[in-house]
């Protein structure tokens, strides 16, 4: 095979090839439970079977395999002859043999290291069951590794009459990671050579999808391939299969092959995307005026006509699947991302929820996360899980158990400036390409989510001393609180934080909220003043009634300051309407069906009272 193999040839099959009489043993991790496409038309099913292919014209002939399970196995053309071959090398009947006796197993190794005039090679198939915590082997497996790293130093190669090449009876362990053998095995042994198996490039995985399209004439065919291979970045042959299967069994068109790629990516079939809900509810009943969603937000987020705006048009964009739509190729990013910067209590988690309850009809229907959990480095591990051998390894992570659990849904990342700039590049591949990978190695799609992240940056920014600052101000006009949050943003992002590459992916999705003015300060007020008399017209059966004189008042204390926005103005509320209330229906004795009118709303002696008739 050597000297032939082209680079028709996956590469890791040719640097096998090119090994053999360097490396006795190979540690072959990543997509090691695939399908194998081989120069020809055919799929090979197995690692164990690509490996043969590439061995037996260097002259092995027969392929021993291992595995805790089914124990040792022959591949080649005659079994009969195959296991003769083993006994001679191994000395041993291994036909009926223990899988799960390391013992055995390690006397095999012993073998296969001595200088037999015969060729074999060795896979041991699911390596990774033999030490399950390989930081914390027992005796027999502790044995076994010693065994293995000594022969992998002592290993005699062996030369055959009639081929040019002393090569080794190679070992193959397969494994799933990299590190789920030994450390002390694999680092920095010369002996052993660890190779990764990866998963089909684009042109690999085009060609397998043209195969299996074969009820297709072109050049449909070779479109849909093209489609498929395109949204199926990071996943193997066998997933391609089971993508074309489903235009079968699920009768799908062939005309929408993102559907079938989706389908099998999220484990979902109803996508609210694809209904065509999600557009109605945002072009809104064309009988009802305002009802469309510029006008069902701008109702609830009240002042931010120019975020609502913005927000609706990367919200459209998600319902048409057009993020990402500039790129030469088929995006799995997710369906939208936002990113609501400006000061506190304007209004921006209010629109992620809002947002929520017009795409998925519930208005509690996303995750939420609150960065400020995730200042320190180590917390990253609650949003993927614990690496292998650590605690919790096992329950995966926050979000990653979020979005397998419900794939389409608003993931909201509140405050998202005070995690920990580490945690922050978990998020460069969720917003690229889609996906994550979390401890246990399972990958989560992200292609049917909503991203939002809200910050405050740009509000403030360090002076010449390195001092806090305002940066924006109430009364600037939008375009220039606009303009000085983005440059804050950049320089944050670029400068301080060093993660230019983060703020390219969120690129032009920065939704940028205005101060509340004083008219909409008044509305705000109005409105949690009707809240509060509603609360207690359920609660306590009293009907609240305020004269202009309280809610003057009132509207003093609270459009007194507007840097905190909304939630400033509903504290004030609290502190100067709600308390007193409380205070003065219990100590009056108010009962259901009474009738109390609130006529002012003062400082007293002990803090803010209300005068009630």
């Amino acid at each position: 095979m050597t000297g032939a193999m082209d680079a028709n040839w996956p590469a890791w099959l040719r640097d096998i090839d090119s090994l053999l009489a360097v490396h006795p043993h190979f540690v072959l991790w990543g997509n090691v439970r695939d399908f194998y496409r081989l120069p020809g038309p055919s799929l090979e099913d197995s690692v164990a079977t690509a490996l043969s292919v590439v061995l037996a014209p260097n002259g092995y002939d027969v392929l021993l395999t291992h595995d805790v399970i089914d124990g040792y196995n022959v591949r080649c053309d005659d079994p009969a002859a195959g296991w003769a071959a083993v006994h001679a090398v191994t000395g041993r009947d291994l036909t009926k043999a223990d899988g799960r006796d390391l013992g055995v197993l390690a006397d095999v190794l012993r073998a296969m290291a001595r200088r037999e005039p015969r060729r074999l090679a060795l896979v041991l198939d699911y390596a990774s069951h033999l030490a399950p915590r390989p930081s914390e082997l027992q005796p027999p497996e502790h044995e076994l590794f010693r065994v293995a790293t000594k022969l992998s130093h002592t290993a005699e190669r062996i030369r055959i009459d009639g081929l040019r090449r002393a090569l080794y009876n190679p070992v193959f362990w397969l494994v799933q990671r990299e590190h789920d053998l030994p450390a002390w095995y694999t680092a920095g042994n010369a002996g052993v050579r660890t190779i990764q198996v990866p998963h089909p490039d684009l042109a690999e995985r085009q060609g397998v999808a043209h195969m299996h399209l074969g009820r297709l004439e072109e050049p449909a065919r070779t479109e849909v391939a093209e489609r498929v291979a395109a949204g199926t970045d990071g996943l193997g042959v066998s997933s391609i299969r089971a993508i074309a299967a489903l235009f079968v069994d699920r009768g799908l068109g062939y005309d929408h092959p993102d559907d079938a790629v989706r389908i099998y990516k999220v484990g979902a079939t109803e996508s609210p995307w694809r209904k065509g809900e999600v557009a109605d509810n945002i072009r809104g009943n064309t009988d009802v005026p305002g009802a469309d969603a510029h006008a069902v937000l701008s109702r609830r987020i009240l002042g931010q006509d120019r975020a609502v705006t913005k927000a609706v048009d990367i919200l459209t964009r998600a319902v048409l699947g057009l993020s990402g739509a500039q790129a030469s190729r088929s995006s799995s990013r997710p369906r939208g991302v936002l990113f609501f910067v400006g000061p506190t209590g304007t209004g921006k988690t209010e629109l992620a929820k809002s947002i929520t309850e017009l795409v998925f009809g519930d208005a509690e229907a996303y995750v939420r996360f609150d960065m400020s959990e995730f200042s320190a480095e180590h917390a990253g591990d609650r949003l993927i899980g614990a690496p292998p051998g650590y605690v919790g390894f096992d329950a995966g992570g926050e979000l990653t158990n979020a979005v397998r659990q419900k794939p389409y849904s608003l993931l909201l990342f509140d405050e998202i400036e005070k995690a920990h700039p580490l945690i922050l590049d978990k998020f460069l591949q969720v917003l690229e390409d889609g996906r994550l990978t979390d401890g246990r190695g399972t990958t989560v799609h992200f292609s049917e989510t909503l991203i939002v992240f809200t910050s405050n940056l740009g509000t403030y920014k360090l002076d010449e001393t390195g001092k806090r600052v305002p940066n924006v101000t109430p009364g600037e006009p939008y375009d220039v609180i606009e303009k000085k949050v983005r440059d804050e943003i950049h320089a944050h992002f670029t400068g301080r934080l060093n993660r230019p590459e983060l703020l390219n992916r969120i690129g032009d999705n920065i939704v940028v909220f205005d101060f509340i003015s004083p008219d909409i300060a008044r509305r705000i007020l109005d409105q949690q003043v009707r809240n509060v008399a509603e609360r207690v017209r359920e609660s306590a059966g009293v009907a609240v009634t305020l004269e202009p004189r309280a809610v003057e008042s009132l509207c003093r204390l609270a459009t007194a300051d507007l840097s905190f926005g909304g939630r400033g103005i509903g504290n004030v509320v609290e502190a100067a309407f709600v308390n007193p209330l409380a205070r003065a229906l219990f100590g009056r004795g108010a009962r259901r069906g009474d009738t109390v009118t609130v006529a002012d709303v003062r400082d007293g002696a002990s803090g803010p009272e209300v005068a009630l008739r």
